[in-house]
């Protein structure tokens, strides 16, 4: 029906005669002569008619409306000088209609203007998302998201020689972190499958199986709370590698993400950093750290151990420890109101668990200002240190968190990117990739009185951390690693464990008795039986980077049709009830039901 897409007509096809098929976006008629702009996924044409030079098309480009679906016939001509668009990719020229056919009209009132989506309540958008996705912002998005997938395969397959294997859908629960979306057996009454919520186990049997450059773009399923960067079901590149060390994973990874840089962005990136856990931790209190800007953590525990200002001298004692976050120029930008019980900035850090903010201000000639039990019992010494650890200028704000690590570190990370945004400290032009390493192992679950896997049970412990005979545990590394986009988790991977015993220990140590460890991983732990080759890979969130190389906020713009944060289909109404007759066939009762 057509010969060209809109945005792919340019001045080298003046005089020629063109077919397009798209939707109106608009029509202006200038004094006997309609301007018709016609849209597809590629662009924007202008398309004229008029009653002298083109009265075939006259009539029939008066009765048409916005998205009404026409296909258009007619000769490409060079636009005027003075009307050229240059924010069209067909800006240069314009098509003089011979014939417009209406291929289907629109019959009921449009919710909204797909060319102008910008105010439109999310919501709406949701639900008609078949109209949204006419928009040209969902066009590029979408665009740039297959694009993303074609540089990958290539990357993958053409310069490691990997291989693309799918994994099933309908699988096994296993425990994995999140809770699993569970789908029962309707011949196999009262058992239940889980969607995958990752397809680590078969990929890891793949290894097994001698598949040594496994990848996948994987969907997967987890019922957790929902925030703008997290969907219910989610896409992966899903990778695993054998016969590999950590140093050659990351560097193959890290030459994938150049890779993918270099040809959707034209950006050569520089050699990607490394940052332990621990250092990632200690300087900006969060495993995802955003290194676009400074602002880094001090932890000061040491010089307030004394100190008569209880709150820090308290918290210390009872095992927690104090930092302080120096705010360039922070002396003149925050008041003490939003600082103090009820402002904006305690509020933010209450909401991580902090009791509050100390703060001291450095005026001119570097003296200190706070309230007095604070700066009081400070000595000379305690402050001249304070100030070099801090590099505290004056106009700085200092402001302190005391009490448990975990708590916090948590808060003073979020106050510093809320203030690193406030500030105007953050380039958002800049790009940062980092890789986070040597992760711990565990950590504790004090609900359940047990230690919990941090990323999941299959990864290996660091065999320096097992040497004399030392158990697994709380001390123990992981041979895990992260990266980091301007401090957002785009991947995640680990070397795995590959030998029966090993895995038993890590079972073990999470409080799974042997006879649950065989019933649950039973088939996994046979497998390492037969010769299972040293290996590992990484997972990459790929809703997640097409969101960051599209400068998205949220990952509901790059997919086609996503939930809402309350996981929540608006399109189709989606989690809907289901029959009685359906749920008997499935042998299950609804909450109720007798």
């Amino acid at each position: 029906m057509r010969t060209h897409y809109c945005g792919h007509l340019q001045e080298a096809l003046v005089d020629q005669v063109v077919s397009v098929c798209g939707w109106i976006d608009r029509s202006r008629d200038h004094g006997g002569v309609i301007f018709l702009d016609v849209r597809d996924r590629t662009g924007i044409v202008q398309v004229v008619s008029d009653p002298v030079r083109t009265p075939d098309s006259y009539a029939i480009a008066g009765q048409v409306r916005n998205e009404y679906v026409v296909r258009v016939t007619g000769k490409v001509l060079a636009r005027p000088i003075d009307s050229v668009n240059p924010k069209l990719s067909s800006g240069k020229i314009e098509v003089y209609a011979d014939r417009i056919e209406i291929l289907n009209g629109v019959h009921k009132s449009l919710p909204f203007l797909v060319s102008d989506t910008d105010n439109v309540r999310e919501e709406l958008r949701l639900k008609y998302r078949y109209l949204d996705l006419r928009s040209e912002r969902l066009a590029h998005n979408l665009s740039l998201r297959c694009e993303v997938v074609r540089v990958i395969r290539r990357y993958l397959e053409d310069e490691w020689g990997f291989r693309e294997v799918e994994t099933p859908i309908l699988c096994r629960s296993t425990p994995e972190g999140a809770r699993d979306y569970l789908v029962p057996s309707r011949v196999h009454p009262g058992e239940w499958y889980a969607l995958p919520q990752s397809p680590q186990l078969f990929k890891q049997l793949l290894m097994v199986g001698g598949w040594d450059r496994y990848y996948q773009i994987a969907r997967c399923f987890r019922d957790e709370d929902l925030r703008a960067d997290r969907q219910p079901e989610f896409t992966q590149l899903d990778m695993e590698m054998s016969f590999m060390s950590q140093e050659e994973i990351l560097q193959l990874n890290e030459g994938l993400i150049r890779f993918i840089f270099q040809k959707i962005k034209g950006i050569d990136l520089p050699p990607f950093p490394r940052m332990t856990y621990k250092e990632a931790m200690d300087r900006y209190g969060c495993d995802r750290p955003d290194t676009r800007f400074g602002m880094e953590l001090v932890d000061v525990s040491d010089l307030f151990v004394d100190s008569p200002f209880k709150v820090f001298s308290g918290a210390l004692a009872a095992g927690g420890i104090v930092k302080v976050l120096p705010v360039p120029m922070g002396d003149s930008a925050i008041s003490n109101t939003r600082i103090k019980p009820g402002g904006d900035l305690a509020n933010l850090v209450a909401q991580y668990g902090a009791k509050g903010l100390a703060f001291i201000r450095v005026r001119p000639g570097q003296t200190l200002d706070a309230i007095g039990a604070l700066k009081d019992g400070m000595s000379a010494e305690v402050k001249a240190e304070l100030l070099r650890r801090t590099q505290a200028q004056d106009g700085h704000l200092l402001l302190f968190g005391a009490g448990e690590r975990p708590i916090v570190n948590e808060s003073l990370n979020r106050l510093r990117l809320a203030l690193g945004k406030e500030l105007g400290l953050i380039d958002e032009n800049k790009i940062n990739l980092l890789w986070v390493t040597d992760f711990p192992m565990f950590e504790w679950n004090s609900e359940e009185n047990r230690l919990e896997a941090i990323h999941h049970p299959f990864t290996a412990p660091n065999p320096e951390d097992l040497q004399d005979g030392r158990p697994i545990g709380l001390e123990t590394r992981a041979l895990a690693y992260d990266l980091i986009f301007n401090g957002t988790e785009v991947g995640g991977g680990s070397l795995r464990i590959y030998q029966r015993e090993v895995q038993e220990k890590v079972f073990q140590a999470i409080g799974l008795s042997e006879a649950e460890a065989q019933e649950k991983f039973g088939f996994l732990l046979d497998a390492f039986d037969f010769g299972t080759p040293p290996h590992g890979g990484i997972a990459y969130g790929l809703d997640r980077l097409v969101m960051l190389l599209a400068g998205v906020d949220s990952i509901r713009d790059v997919i086609a049709f996503p939930k809402t944060q309350q996981a929540r289909d608006l399109l189709t109404d989606a989690p809907a009830s289901v029959t009685d007759k359906q749920l008997k066939e499935l042998h299950v009762k609804s909450v109720g039901q007798k």
